[in-house]
């Protein structure tokens, strides 16, 4: 397996969606979707301008590795289509994207990845397209903005810190072994067990 490691910096519950079941990585971070594969972990950790430096926000086992065209048409995700006249839950809606039958150009539903009014937001476009795979995983557990704090023996590889700045890291097997006992060692550790950050920072202020 290969283990991956990012700070979370923005946390609506879009980029992971950890709701109705099953946690998936659908846009940005394309490196990670491109080259992750079935059965390889991913850990999210708490941004700094949030606060949450050293937290994690949550961690998934992918189980499937699908595209975006297959997710759109995918029955068991016709949920996860974003409604932005609808709950949070259901405005943070990552399946966004299908290719137009006629040019095979990208198409990017109503989202929070897209203009006012549902005009697409090229940039976004682009980046998220990178690559069209989609990370699917029914082992996860996502904490939002109450993540437990993430021992230095999980975080650290020598003096640099796996959960910091930009990009992502991969995480050597030896500490990888180690987060993922600590991480099922936590009395939650499945599901969708908090709210995003984000929600709550709104409803605040």
């Amino acid at each position: 397996m290969t283990a991956y490691a990012y700070v979370v910096a923005q946390d609506y519950g879009f980029a992971p969606n950890p709701f109705h079941g099953a946690c998936t990585l659908a846009t940005c971070k394309p490196r990670i979707r491109k080259r992750a594969q079935v059965g390889d972990y991913i850990f999210g950790g708490g941004s700094a301008a949030h606060g949450r430096s050293g937290h994690l926000v949550f961690f998934m086992r992918v189980s499937e590795v699908t595209t975006f065209c297959e997710y759109w048409k995918d029955a068991r995700f016709q949920c996860k289509r974003p409604n932005l006249h609808g709950s949070k839950m259901q405005a943070y809606g990552d399946n966004i994207y299908h290719r137009d039958r006629k040019s095979g150009d990208w198409l990017q539903a109503d989202s929070y990845h897209s203009r006012r009014g549902g005009r697409p937001n090229r940039d976004n476009v682009d980046h998220d397209t990178q690559t069209a795979n989609v990370l699917i995983a029914s082992e996860f557990a996502y904490w939002g903005g109450e993540g437990p704090r993430i021992p230095d023996r999980c975080r650290y590889d020598g003096t640099t810190d796996l959960f910091w700045g930009r990009g992502y890291r991969i995480i050597p097997d030896k500490i990888a072994t180690q987060l993922l006992a600590w991480v099922r060692s936590l009395k939650s550790h499945q599901g969708c067990l908090r709210d995003p950050q984000d929600w709550a920072r709104a409803r605040s202020g």
